[in-house]
């Protein structure tokens, strides 16, 4: 499909990628990575056409489409959000706007009648263009991808240039998902995006019939996603086929024999070496030593990747909270006219790992700032528990850094005298490294300072943690470094992530933040999700105003799965007679349901006949000779013609979707 040949791109004496031969075939989906500053995003854009090569070719074949998502930067402005949406579809509205012009015109009695036989030809042949195309549910697509990325009724007419940043890249991701290039790329697509959002376009992308290239520091996300990864690291690309947790496991092992051969050639080396120094004045050696040195000027030194330092970092220690840590009652919060909360209790012990979930603009960081008592409550009460030390880490924790202050000093200020010399390690762990740790916090990136942000919190002492996207800019190492932290950390802990791993490997308690209420999910995000597919009332999930369960503690640091001695099992009531025939009851219930919707869709079916034959009838009566001379007779019937069309159009898309639900059912 896409070939790199030789391609070479430098920065001033900085050499990014080496005489690089590369190959993408139709349908693959890749994940790019690589260390920060390998240049992944330059590839992007230099396969998307926006930067160009030093030297070497990118062979395309003559019909590609590239969509290129950046990690930010796209405005949109002038439209509604559906508008904006639509233009994905533009040669379809073109078509569609061209039918409606000949609509009118044929309609209007002025227009010489010879002209007709040819406006219909043209319009037989748009209308079947359109059809082929599914322009008749390009409505319907449009709405699917906008409700899946997390948009809701009301905001799909709202002006595209009201939303945030955030939204934004939401509104061109809809639009490149929509256009279906052949191949797609994305920098970092997930950033914006909450856990629902995500689970979606996991959904999507998995699906996705053409080649797709992205980089994510989403582990889980890229594990759902892609068939192979695909390693930019000393100016080369190496392939490794299967998910990104199979692509650790070689990558470590292709580094390990790497860097034993490594040692080998330096063994070798050296002892040539040696024998070259020992010999080199003795004149019955001269042979020998002239062939060592020539063999020497043939080696090819093995260029290994600099070993990543591991990073294992503690706490510092904190005296114990009491037993009740953060208490609301009756709370209500509202912003104007929009109610967030209308009457939340919620309580929190020590030990407890929360996690906060919801649709972005649900209220989770605005009862996140409740918690920590840096916003107001408008009724209600909060109370905090004895002992309580609390850091909270703000979304925009990164824009309250003292900017006249180093790297170096804003790790220093605040942290307790024996976390001091941890200080260069943590630093590290965050990619500050040599004279990195002397820049002032001004000059840092977004990204930077949000590192900085979460390194800083890392070495203040507390016993309960508030942490509002935390994981935001980091790289997968980094992320590693906070989340087994976090493993090991032994207060009380309360999160909003929109990374699905690092929810899974934390929270035993889930807090589904939505329409004013916090429903209490006790157990992992699995299987909070699990009672979410099943569309039960699980008997363990209760309202927040319902007294909580015994905490179950800090979860322990794990290498892969939770063993099953640290993890209560679930009580499995007995089947009873009642339980029997509530499943009887169940069963019927979805048999009629599975009855009803083949019976809805007969019922299309004979509808769009019905309607299809009347189209047909008006077409023929159209052709006919005189038909234009009674032009109130022609009208109404050119516009009775409009309407069956986009009737069938709509009822197509109804039997569309009725026969995708019943393919899943």
């Amino acid at each position: 499909m896409i070939q790199l040949a030789d391609l070479t791109k430098s920065f001033g004496d900085r050499v990014l990628l080496d005489r690089v031969t590369w190959q993408i075939d139709d349908g693959d989906r890749v994940g790019l990575c690589g260390p920060n500053g390998a240049g992944k995003t330059t590839l992007l854009r230099m396969l998307s056409g926006d930067e160009e090569l030093d030297s070497g070719t990118i062979v395309t074949p003559a019909n590609l489409t590239i969509g290129y998502l950046p990690q930010d930067g796209l405005i949109h402005a002038g439209r509604t959000v559906f508008e904006e949406a639509s233009s994905a579809f533009q040669p379809l509205l073109d078509l569609k706007s061209e039918m409606h012009d000949i609509e009118h015109r044929l309609g209007d009695a002025s227009v010489p009648e010879h002209e007709h036989e040819a406006m219909l030809a043209r319009y037989s042949d748009l209308q079947d263009r359109f059809r082929l195309s599914n322009g008749y549910n390009m409505d319907l697509r449009i709405a699917t991808v906008l409700r899946g990325l997390g948009f809701d009724q009301d905001d799909v007419h709202r002006p595209a240039d009201t939303f945030s940043g955030g939204w934004q890249m939401r509104i061109a991701l809809a639009k490149l998902l929509l256009g279906r290039p052949n191949l797609l790329l994305l920098d970092e697509p997930t950033n914006h995006l909450d856990l629902d959002a995500r689970n979606w376009l996991e959904g999507y992308l998995a699906a996705y019939p053409y080649a797709v290239i992205l980089v994510s520091h989403d582990r889980y996300f890229l594990d759902a996603v892609v068939t192979r990864i695909t390693d930019l690291n000393l100016r080369k690309l190496t392939d490794y086929v299967g998910t990104y947790s199979q692509y650790v496991g070689q990558r470590d092992a292709m580094l390990e024999r790497l860097r034993q051969a490594k040692r080998d050639q330096d063994e070798e080396v050296a002892r040539v070496k040696m024998f070259i120094d020992r010999f080199r004045y003795q004149a019955t050696k001269a042979a020998q030593v002239q062939s060592r040195i020539k063999q020497l000027e043939k080696v090819v030194p093995i260029e290994v990747p600099p070993e990543r330092k591991r990073i294992h970092f503690k706490f510092p220690a904190c005296a114990k909270s009491g037993r009740t840590v953060l208490e609301l009652k009756h709370l209500r919060k509202a912003y104007g006219d929009l109610v967030v909360f209308r009457d939340l209790s919620l309580h929190i012990e020590r030990g407890d790992r929360i996690a906060l979930v919801g649709p972005n603009g649900a209220g989770k960081s605005t009862l996140m700032r409740m918690l920590s008592g840096e916003e107001a409550l408008d009724s209600g009460s909060r109370t905090v528990g004895h002992q309580v030390v609390m850091e909270y880490f703000a979304q925009d924790e990164a824009t309250r850094l003292n900017p006249a202050l180093t790297v170096y000093e804003t790790l220093q200020t605040g942290s307790p005298h024996d976390m001091v010399p941890a200080i260069r390690n943590i630093l590290g762990g965050f990619l500050f490294s040599g004279d990195d740790v002397y820049k002032k916090a001004g000059v840092l990136s977004g990204g930077e300072r949000t590192r900085l942000a979460v390194a800083r919190m890392l070495l203040r002492p507390s016993n309960t943690l508030l942490l509002d996207e935390p994981t935001n800019h980091l790289d997968l190492d980094s992320k590693d470094v906070l989340l087994e932290a976090l493993e090991d950390y032994g207060g009380t802990l309360v999160i909003v992530s929109h990374d699905r791993y690092f929810v899974e490997k934390l929270a035993t308690k889930i807090i589904e933040i939505g329409h004013g209420e916090a429903v209490v999910y006790p157990g992992t995000y699995e299987e909070f999700l699990w009672h979410k597919d099943h569309h039960e009332a699980p008997t363990e999930a209760v309202k927040s105003q319902t007294p909580k369960p015994k905490s179950r503690g800090p979860k322990p640091k794990e290498a892969g799965p939770t063993p099953k001695a640290q993890r209560p099992e679930p009580v499995v009531p007995p089947v009873t007679r009642e339980d029997r025939k509530r499943e009887d009851a169940e069963r019927r219930k979805k048999q009629r349901a599975v009855e009803s919707l083949h019976k809805r869709i007969a019922d299309l079916e004979s509808r769009i006949a019905e309607r299809e034959a009347q189209v047909k009838d008006l077409e023929a009566a159209m052709g006919a000779a005189g038909f234009y001379d009674n032009p109130v007779a022609a009208t109404a019937a050119i516009d009775r013609h409009k309407a069956l069309m986009w009737e069938v159009g709509d009822l197509m898309a109804q039997w569309e979707a009725l026969q995708e639900h019943a393919s899943e059912s």
